[in-house]
């Protein structure tokens, strides 16, 4: 019992991970130690209950969990590395001391909690397993442009929701090795994203083309491929054009490499978040951070929505502004065609996610089975592709 306390009073001594203190699991493990304490046998019961309950979510493992919360933690030690600065002295004192303190901590089993509980019943275990805390975390702060820190860590795609940032717990998984066509295109796209990950100059990329062609599945494809080296998205909608400037200030020393990713983009002549875009492509994103790029896509290769009543009107400059606007996707350092597959290419398309799926069919059917299913959709593309693929998977042909 003295050795817990022992342990609880230590816990609220952390500074580094103090932050730790507030996730569910600890919280629940210190109440768990205060119930303990005051030998109420009821509290006792919902406090082990509760903390079991928590740690169960994430896994049955306490010491996997406390060494992957060290790990994850967004601390001062943490973003100093990160900047590439070297702390100080004292610092480096309080993380060994707070690494020892929570390796002490995940060794905690269940059997020594149960014997300060007054209660012969069933109550769950939980498992706990030898770690090197100090080793762990040196190895991974000596790859931090790799691993990242906070909720960088264990995911690679976010969204931005009131000006934060949200991880996306189920994205999408589509790998480079599932694309078929668009090679070329593909291939720019890579290069240039190897160049933003060895901290080359990298371009803005704008790829524009019909619907269904793999614009976006291809930029997603390659965050997947290069998440391991230390590549993350950042979904932004046009409205949240503005809020750009705040994500390079706030990612701009981060040692990971960041994509802003607009799908879908165009706009309207009076559009409002223009100029926003216009500012951020004629420089302020590579003159602020050379980690991060913005890659679009849209099914307009001029963006903005241009009729012939706005070539019109009573403005003196008109052909000036008309040329602005549509100008803005040459803003972009580096611009991409997706065009509609020909009838060969859509078949190599066909035959590729085939393969993929693991369909048996005759070739020679399904060819003329896919180009009945494509001339019932409006055209050929890869997600026309998919569809059909998938559709025989499902029901076959």
């Amino acid at each position: 019992m003295e050795t817990l306390q022992q342990l609880s009073l230590k816990l609220h001594s952390l500074v580094l991970f103090r932050n730790l203190l507030k996730t569910p699991v600890l919280r629940k493990f210190t109440a768990l130690m205060r119930a303990a304490e005051q030998g109420n046998p009821e509290k006792c019961l919902d406090a082990y209950s509760g903390f079991c309950a928590h740690l169960f979510a994430h896994g049955t493992n306490f010491s996997d969990h406390i060494l992957n919360a060290v790990l994850e933690s967004e601390n001062l030690y943490a973003l100093k590395k990160g900047k590439g600065e070297r702390p100080a002295h004292g610092l480096e004192r309080c993380l060994k001391n707070e690494l020892a303190i929570l390796q002490e901590l995940s060794a905690v089993s269940s059997a020594q909690v149960k014997r300060l509980i007054p209660y012969d019943g069933f109550l769950p275990d939980w498992e706990i397993s030898k770690h090197d805390f100090i080793r762990a975390y040196r190895e991974h702060i000596a790859h931090i442009g790799i691993y990242g820190y906070g909720p960088f860590a264990n995911h690679h795609f976010f969204t931005v929701a009131d000006g934060n940032l949200v991880p996306v717990k189920h994205p999408d998984s589509t790998r480079l090795s599932e694309l078929s066509g668009y090679e070329y295109e593909r291939s720019c796209v890579i290069r240039n994203t190897l160049a933003l990950l060895d901290g080359k100059p990298a371009a803005n990329v704008l790829l524009y083309g019909d619907s269904g062609t793999g614009k976006s599945s291809t930029v997603k494809a390659v965050v997947n491929e290069f998440a391991g080296r230390g590549l993350r998205l950042i979904e932004i909608k046009k409205n949240q054009l503005r809020m750009i400037p705040g994500l390079i200030d706030s990612l701009g020393e981060n040692p990971l490499k960041f994509i802003l990713f607009i799908d879908d983009l165009s706009f309207t002549r009076d559009d409002d978040d223009f100029g926003a875009l216009k500012a951020i492509l004629e420089g302020s994103v590579s003159a602020r951070t050379k980690n991060l790029a913005v890659y679009a896509t849209s099914n307009r290769r001029h963006l903005v929505r241009e009729t012939f009543s706005d070539r019109e009107g009573d403005e003196v400059h008109a052909n000036d502004t008309v040329q602005q606007l549509t100008s803005l996707s040459d803003r972009f350092g580096l611009t991409l065609t997706f065009s509609r597959p020909n009838r060969e290419q859509y078949l190599a398309i066909v035959g590729h996610l085939a393969d993929i799926y693991s369909i048996k069919t005759e070739r020679d059917e399904l060819f003329r089975q896919a180009e009945i299913y494509a001339l019932e959709r409006g055209g050929r593309s890869p997600r026309v592709a998919k569809q059909f693929l998938e559709q025989v998977q499902a029901i076959g042909i």
